[in-house]
């Protein structure tokens, strides 16, 4: 399934994406539903990303404040929208949802920034997870 946990992962990063903007009242439901088809997502990977996007949503106080004490004076609202997306999901996988080793979910997520967002953002991104992942462990 690496495959397509990176595609629901992907999935998941548009769809909490739309979520952040704050702008607009999303479904979730059928952002995943449109996303996934356009994408052509399966539905074991559909259902991963389903997982992620309500995991983040139920638990995103925590989440944002697992972020902002591993982030080292950073502000949530100073971060770009992609990279504090991509944070959230992580960390949801790291603390909470535990489906997978922290170090893969730290790996995609490095990934998914890079792509998303640029270099910088790797880097930004795993700083960042590693702290998380050492709080996670003490």
């Amino acid at each position: 399934m690496g495959g397509s946990r990176h595609q629901a992962r992907e999935l998941a990063l548009q769809v909490l994406f739309q979520v952040d903007d704050g702008l607009r009242d999303v479904d979730c439901e059928e952002a995943l539903a449109y996303f996934g088809a356009e994408a052509g997502v399966e539905n074991q990977a559909r259902a991963f990303a389903q997982d992620l996007v309500r995991g983040v949503i139920a638990h995103r106080e925590r989440l944002d404040a697992a972020i902002v004490e591993a982030s080292e004076h950073w502000r949530l609202e100073q971060m770009g929208r992609v990279d504090r997306t991509v944070l959230r999901i992580a960390t949801y996988e790291i603390l909470i949802g535990r489906e997978v080793p922290a170090k893969a979910a730290i790996n995609e997520s490095i990934e998914l920034a890079k792509t998303f967002s640029g270099n910088e953002s790797g880097r930004f991104v795993n700083g960042v997870l590693g702290r998380v992942m050492e709080s996670a462990t003490r």
